[in-house]
């Protein structure tokens, strides 16, 4: 009876590689948030939510961290924070904050982009001094560049240290601000063996996202020294984004912070051998390179891409678009052995 069981659990087993912020609170995770000490933040009287900023502040080296619901609101904060109405983010046009923040930019700040032709979502410091508008009056002002690490429609890539060290010269030269969208800095910062002092003695701000990698079910923090942090807590709640008893969700990051940082190896891992199955297939026009947990692929233009992703859904197995034949696999914390085993197989019988 217990095979029978096992059995039909494996053939009916969900996996879901759609994204890393698909995952579920373990247990454990579910218990550190039940036995949280709350109170109401909006009156900043919730010691677990506090205690969550401070260590997130000291870790980056910086003086003040503000817990946020979406990694959206934290990156729309901090452009706020540093830009006035007509003037001009600097980012690459794969930036998270161009493309899947809904026109914050524009809506939020009354700012707009102008946006880098990088490599898989990054660029160097001379394409920064070259994206920098003229100071004539009828140019918008350049006042922020703004990076992502890793970066998502890069495939998970991680940036070169030395190359943002000559970006943070040229923004202390031109007097612009530095930010980094850090929504997968945990997974830069195992794969690339970097600290975050290292990272916060270089950024202005720096949101850092919980509920991807760290597999927390709700949650981001901004993190920034006091003077550029100043009204951030008066545009949290602007957007709509302060919380009374948030303690419950800031103890699910505690318990991540502690737990589920090391373990990000496993899902690089895994998305590196998912990359060499899909490399060897014939359907599969190219694999973009895999830093991370990211898998993007493209399928060859005879192979029908709504086709294919019945086949895997057909198999339990959900993956995501991006459009032009390209499709994206990102692993993650309830990604288990048992599921990989199950992928890998599937993958290399698959035929459409």
């Amino acid at each position: 009876m217990e095979f029978f069981s096992f059995t039909l659990y494996f053939f009916y087993m969900i996996i879901d590689l759609r994204s890393d912020t698909v995952t579920k609170p373990s247990k454990a995770m579910l218990e550190a948030m039940m036995a949280a000490k709350v109170g109401d933040d909006v009156f900043r009287e919730d010691e677990t939510v506090n205690a969550l900023e401070t260590r997130i502040a000291n870790m980056f080296g910086k003086t003040t961290a503000l817990f946020f619901p979406s990694g959206t609101m934290a990156n729309q904060t901090a452009i706020k924070l540093h830009t006035n109405p007509g003037d001009q983010v600097i980012c690459d046009k794969y930036a998270h904050i161009y493309n899947y923040e809904s026109g914050g930019v524009a809506f939020n700040s009354g700012a707009s982009c102008k946006l880098i032709e990088g490599h898989r979502g990054m660029f160097t410091a001379q394409q920064v001094i070259d994206a920098i508008n003229p100071e004539a009056y009828y140019y918008s002002p350049s006042r922020l560049v703004e990076i992502e690490n890793t970066a998502n429609r890069g495939g998970g890539s991680c940036w070169d240290f030395n190359e943002i060290l000559k970006i943070r010269k040229v923004c202390d030269e031109q007097d612009l601000g530095f930010h980094l969208d850090g929504a997968r800095i945990w997974n830069a910062l195992v794969e690339k063996n970097e600290t975050t002092e290292q990272y916060g003695e270089v950024f202005d701000t720096i949101s850092v996202c919980l509920s991807k990698g760290l597999g927390c079910p709700v949650g981001s923090v901004l993190v920034g020294d006091e003077a550029i942090m100043k009204n951030a807590l008066r545009i949290r709640k602007v957007f709509g984004g302060n919380m009374r008893q948030a303690g419950y969700l800031a103890a699910a990051a505690l318990y991540a912070l502690d737990n589920n940082m090391d373990r990000l190896v496993d899902d690089h891992k895994k998305a590196r051998e998912i990359g060499e199955t899909l490399s060897k297939l014939s359907i599969i026009k190219t694999v973009e390179p895999i830093e991370t947990n990211i898998i993007i692929f493209e399928l060859n233009k005879d192979v029908n891409e709504k086709t294919f992703i019945q086949k895997l859904i057909d198999k339990n197995i959900h993956i995501i678009s991006m459009g032009t034949n390209k499709l994206r696999i990102v692993t993650h914390l309830d990604y288990t052995d048992a599921m990989h085993n199950k992928v890998i197989e599937i993958l290399k019988n698959l035929t459409v």
